[in-house]
């Protein structure tokens, strides 16, 4: 029996994912989680075989929680499942330990051929996004070990970003996150200078086109 955590902010997709899986004798559901915090929980709580995870989460989303899940040395395999289909953040997904990534307009069986592979420590991408990963892999930037602009950031720097990227202000962040107002004021000005932008509205622009943050419809 493959135990499986569910975590999407919109009900009704995480319903619909649950729905179907209920075809599968080999799956059950242990748990659902509407943010990344919530999964990663679940994931400390249940420790199911499978996580999947939406990759556009309040809180933590779903790149972030699959590297709190993996560093936290949990057995717990992950399967990212998101609107989103450029390759740059499939290998985000990848570098950050999950075994599977799975456009939602895939059919069920996409998803549970994801799930089964995760399952046994396999990897598995959706057909549509696996070439143009493996186009990429091996570009010049990546030959040459040249950081990449998400790796820059820290993590406590891409949380900060995704929630001002959603509209929080700095007193909102401090809150969510724990810190004070001053430590996300030096965040934001850190964050701004490694993408090298000026304002609010090209640092939201920029993040966006390099996968760093993650609109609601993915």
């Amino acid at each position: 029996m493959i135990t499986v955590v569910v975590a999407d902010d919109h009900h009704l997709v995480r319903q619909g994912v649950c729905t179907l899986l209920a075809k599968y004798s080999q799956v059950q559901i242990v748990g659902e989680a509407a943010d990344g915090e919530a999964a990663l929980t679940l994931v400390q709580q249940l420790a199911p075989k499978v996580a999947i995870l939406d990759i556009a989460m309040p809180r933590l989303d779903g790149i972030q929680t699959t590297q709190r899940i993996c560093a936290a040395g949990s057995s717990t395999q992950v399967v990212i499942l998101s609107m989103h289909d450029r390759p740059q953040i499939a290998r985000r997904a990848l570098r950050a330990g999950a075994k599977g990534y799975v456009l939602k307009h895939a059919t069920h069986e996409e998803l549970w051929l994801a799930i089964e592979a995760a399952s046994q420590g396999e990897v598995y991408l959706s057909p549509r996004i696996s070439r143009g990963v493996l186009d990429t892999l091996w570009s010049l930037e990546e030959k040459l070990g040249t950081e990449h602009t998400g790796e820059l950031l820290s993590p406590r720097e891409k949380e900060v970003l995704q929630l001002l990227a959603e509209g929080h202000t700095n007193n909102g962040i401090a809150h969510a996150l724990h810190i004070s107002p001053k430590t996300v004021e030096k965040h934001r000005a850190q964050i701004m200078q490694k993408l090298g932008v000026a304002s609010l509205a090209e640092l939201v622009r920029k993040a966006l086109q390099e996968g760093l943050i993650f609109s609601e419809t993915g």
